[in-house]
């Protein structure tokens, strides 16, 4: 066999590592006034054609790297929706990099290694790859995060992130370190081989622990959330935008293919401390958002709440509980990158705003984006027949059916008291009294992502098997089937 088509399954991520590569020769090269928007566009190529691919190298279990790294329909799956977070995170960007002066080329080459780093997390199939993967994310994260040198709250807010990651990735090697030394593998199929007996030791189980602490940080659940709220804040919007999709839903994909692949088996073992998890990161994210009057922060609550919302299908532990977490993450993509744009359309005089409170009268100055953002505000709620509910659907029956009961009643709690702050501002945008207009919305393509992701937010209930047919495939493959 020739060495092209075993490296093949590997090709979206050789490709990538080329292309930015190669943007950071031509962003050097390129007159500095132009180099920003060339990479840029250059980037999103990429990325657009990684997608492509991610797609054609799709299809049944394929292997490369010496089984270090796996493809399948739940790799496809996921990392479509982390090159679509990516390139729709891009695409929102261009205007506010150009007015706050961060327009600087090294900016996509950094959201594309990212990028790389989350496809790699996505088809690790080792603890040593599952690491590379995650540290080369969160490497261009933290430079991302403080990428606006100028504002302090920019360079905090990195600094936080890198500090609390570095930490997270101590957790990580440290339960790998044990893993290792009680099973003598890192290989994610050897390990599901070794650990199918009732005589796991506690070591390996203390390993697992560990291992949970460092990926539950990653997807920013309680009570590892503490860096949430401050870098969703102090970072500047198109890069708070980037962390609440692409590698949120990176995260959880590594976090989905560790536990329900070779810790499968230990689920009793280990799916008592996500359910305790997933309970603690609803109820914080119900009931701390109440309190925000920034909308940033307002939406770091939010995703920990959500993410708990997902945690309660990996809790169930089977087949259709992973199915159930993948419509869930698809629909958080739309719902998210829409948001956001709207949060990215709140500016006044050419400054941007971000206090609730600024959003009062918004029905009466921008009917438009207030109809958009209403809409995505009830799918948030889960309210019917809009998008989130589906989502919220999927994994409360999954936990149902796994007898989780407690789980799915907390769940419904939550649901209903985190649906207070999404309608306030509903009712803030129709029913106070005007503050000053919103600017015209500076480009087409933060236009473009608005409309769109309100529309599919909307009426995807007409046609859900395009989120459910797949996810039901990419679940099956992950257990093998």
């Amino acid at each position: 066999m020739t060495e092209l088509p075993v490296m093949m399954p590997a090709s979206p991520e050789i490709f990538l590592a080329c292309a930015a590569m190669a943007m950071m020769m031509v962003g050097v090269f390129v007159k500095a006034e132009n180099a920003y928007r060339v990479v840029s566009t250059l980037a999103i190529v990429a990325l657009v054609f990684a997608g492509g691919l991610v797609l054609h190298v799709g299809g049944g279990r394929q292997e490369a790297l010496f089984g270090f790294f796996v493809v399948d329909d739940f790799a496809v799956f996921m990392k479509v929706l982390i090159l679509i977070g990516s390139v729709v995170a891009l695409i929102m960007s261009e205007g506010y990099v150009q007015r706050e002066k961060m327009d600087r080329f090294e900016f996509p080459i950094l959201v594309t290694f990212a990028t790389l780093g989350m496809l790699m997390m996505v088809s690790a199939n080792d603890l040593l790859s599952l690491y590379i993967g995650l540290e080369l994310q969160s490497l261009s994260l933290y430079v991302v995060a403080s990428f606006q040198r100028d504002s302090i709250r920019s360079t905090e807010s990195g600094l936080k992130y890198f500090v609390l990651g570095a930490l997270s990735s101590g957790l990580l090697l440290y339960g790998c370190s044990l893993i290792y030394g009680f099973s003598g593998t890192t290989q994610f199929d050897t390990l599901a081989l070794a650990l199918t007996g009732d005589d796991t030791s506690k070591g390996l189980i203390v390993g697992i622990v560990f291992l949970i602490a460092a990926l539950a940080f990653k997807v920013s659940a309680v009570p590892f959330h503490m860096w949430t709220p401050d870098v969703y804040e102090g970072a500047p919007t198109p890069v708070t935008a980037f962390f609440a999709v692409a590698p949120k839903i990176a995260a959880m994909a590594l976090f989905l293919r560790t536990m329900l692949g070779p810790f499968g088996d230990l689920v009793a073992d280990w799916g008592q401390i996500i359910w305790l998890v997933s309970v603690a990161s609803m109820l914080l994210g119900a009931f701390a958002a109440i309190a925000q009057s920034n909308i940033k922060r307002l939406m770091a609550y939010s995703s920990i709440g959500h993410i708990g919302y997902a945690l309660m299908g990996l809790a169930a532990g089977n087949e259709e509980g992973l199915k159930g977490v993948l419509i869930y993450l698809a629909i958080y993509l739309i719902m998210n990158v829409g948001v956001f744009a709207c949060i990215l359309s709140m500016k006044v005089q050419n400054r941007m705003v971000e206090n609730i409170t600024d959003l009062a009268g918004l029905g009466k100055s921008n009917p438009a984006m207030a109809v958009l953002l209403m809409v995505l505000m009830f799918s948030m709620a889960g309210i019917p027949p809009m998008a989130g509910f589906f989502g919220k659907f999927f994994v409360f029956m999954a936990a149902l059916n796994a007898e989780l009961y407690a789980l799915a009643i907390i769940g419904a709690v939550s649901s209903v008291v985190g649906a207070f702050y999404y309608l306030r501002i509903i009712k803030i945008m129709y029913f106070d009294e005007p503050v000053e207009a919103f600017d015209k919305v500076e480009t087409m393509g933060l236009r473009g992502v608005m409309i769109v992701s309100g529309l599919l937010t909307a009426v995807l209930f007409i046609y859900l098997p395009g989120i459910t047919d797949p996810a039901t495939a990419a679940a099956a493959s992950l257990f093998g089937g």
